[in-house]
């Protein structure tokens, strides 16, 4: 069905779609029986996809990335379509309205999407409330794992970075499963710069200090770029062993142009490349990650999964679990099912 509306929709702006799509998703939930009928249809409910990882139990492996739901809105429609896990944010401590419209822009020839967002949020009181209501209600206690993607306001100089990822950190930790700390978007001004060894030893140090004097500590992961170089790569293994955080995301969007079929105009919009573009690449960081290793750590795949084969892929790759976005916009909600059945299909 996603299939035949998509053509039209894939007419109007991508980021106006986005919420016409997620505020309908939301009524059709609220309708009597709507969120039964959302489970009925996409959901897979097998206890055979359930997953271990740093601690958590996942109902299925196939995650929704960061950057859908960057306020903390959809966890429980994003439950009923499938999603065994749902990362909000990228989360700021204080709202920001992101970069000027228009932001983000559809490359089908490519089945790919650009984006400049630029971290547009409400801020982490915001996220924080919502997330404790919806723990609240019947569905929030369903066991959904949430994760909370974390970042630094676009005003904040790199010196100041650390306090603004402890104020989300702090903010949010009572009502998040793991965190992810997210300093590889290229739409914030100097982010990038804080993936280099020091500064990035630094903040995760801090957080870690902080998540130990905790009861009950929560996941740390570190979301990395796929533009980095085996020897960055390198050190990102060094990193997550001295550090002890849990693990890796694998990988953010891109800034390479590289082999796009799409015209100049589209193709040198600022931002952010993903999709299909990028199922290569973040395999090859997964395998590279993994295999330098020893599987010491775990790796949530993201980049490019439009289909169940891209998925598996990614698994035999070294992912202990895979995330979609882009896959998700172009391939519609029967992806995920599409995934967990090939899955247990292996069983």
């Amino acid at each position: 069905m996603y299939q035949l509306i998509k053509p039209l929709l894939f007419k109007f702006d991508p980021e106006r779609v986005h919420y016409w799509v997620t505020a309908n998703l939301k009524r059709f939930n609220r309708f009597p029986g709507g969120a039964a009928l959302s489970r009925v249809i996409w959901d897979v409910e097998d206890g055979r996809l359930k997953r271990e990882v740093f601690g958590l139990t996942f109902r299925n492996p196939v995650g929704l990335a960061a950057g859908f739901d960057k306020n903390g809105e959809m966890m429980g429609e994003m439950a009923n379509l499938g999603f065994g896990f749902v990362e909000v944010g990228t989360v700021t401590p204080l709202p920001q309205p992101g970069n000027p419209k228009p932001r983000m822009f559809r490359l089908p020839k490519d089945s790919a999407l650009i984006n400049r967002m630029g971290f547009n949020n409400l801020g982490v009181d915001v996220v924080a409330q919502r997330l404790a209501a919806f723990r609240k209600t019947k569905a929030g206690q369903k066991g959904l794992i949430i994760g909370g993607n974390i970042g630094k306001n676009k005003v904040t100089p790199n010196e100041d970075a650390v306090s603004d990822y402890i104020k989300c950190f702090d903010r949010l930790f009572d009502v998040v499963d793991y965190f992810v700390v997210n300093v590889s978007s290229p739409n914030t001004p100097g982010l990038r710069a804080l993936q280099e060894k020091e500064p990035l030893m630094e903040l995760l140090n801090t957080l870690q200090s902080r998540n130990k004097k905790n009861e009950i500590s929560r996941p740390i992961l570190l979301k990395i770029a796929p533009d980095l170089t085996d020897e960055q790569l390198d050190d990102i293994v060094g990193i997550v062993h001295q550090t002890g955080i849990a693990g890796i995301i694998a990988t953010n969007t891109t800034i390479s142009r590289e082999g796009l079929k799409s015209p100049d105009k589209l193709k040198s919009e600022a931002g952010g490349l993903s999709g299909k573009p990028l199922t290569k690449r973040s395999t090859e960081v997964i395998s590279y990650l993994h295999q330098k290793s020893n599987g010491a750590f775990p790796i949530i795949g993201v980049g490019g999964i439009h289909s169940a084969e891209d998925a598996i892929e990614k698994l035999n790759a070294g992912a202990s679990l895979v995330q979609l976005y882009t896959g998700f916009i172009y391939e519609g909600p029967g992806l995920i099912g599409r995934i967990n059945k090939r899955l247990l299909k292996l069983f």
